[in-house]
């Protein structure tokens, strides 16, 4: 694989993470409005988006597996590290936003059975 084809899947690793990351971020804001349904599409919208960036970074694997090498470039590790986190973001958004639903469905439990 050339040098400029694998700085170009990094650049699309670094892109498609990091809007998974955004979107997750915003997943999380919108849940901290009790807008869970708006949360959720927003964690698809992240879904989609690490889809994409699995897909750069499967065709590096397989060219790899493939009998490529080449030199390991900064820019490489640090769209690994844009994946690795955005996939950890999303995955963290999806806990938190369950737990405030829960928490909010569980106090209005409680103030039907105070009354």
């Amino acid at each position: 694989m050339e040098k400029e084809e694998l700085y170009q899947l990094s650049f699309q690793l670094i892109l498609y993470s990091g809007n998974a990351r955004s979107f997750a971020m915003e997943a999380l804001q919108e849940a901290k409005k009790k807008d869970f349904d708006s949360a959720r599409l927003k964690i698809a919208e992240a879904e989609t988006e690490l889809l994409q960036a699995h897909k750069y970074q499967t065709q590096l694997i397989h060219a790899e597996a493939g009998g490529d090498s080449f030199d390991l470039p900064i820019i490489l590790v640090h769209a690994q590290d844009h994946l690795m986190t955005a996939m950890t973001m999303k995955d963290l958004a999806i806990e938190m936003i369950d737990l405030r639903e829960e928490f909010l469905y569980a106090d209005a439990v409680k103030e039907r059975t105070a009354e």
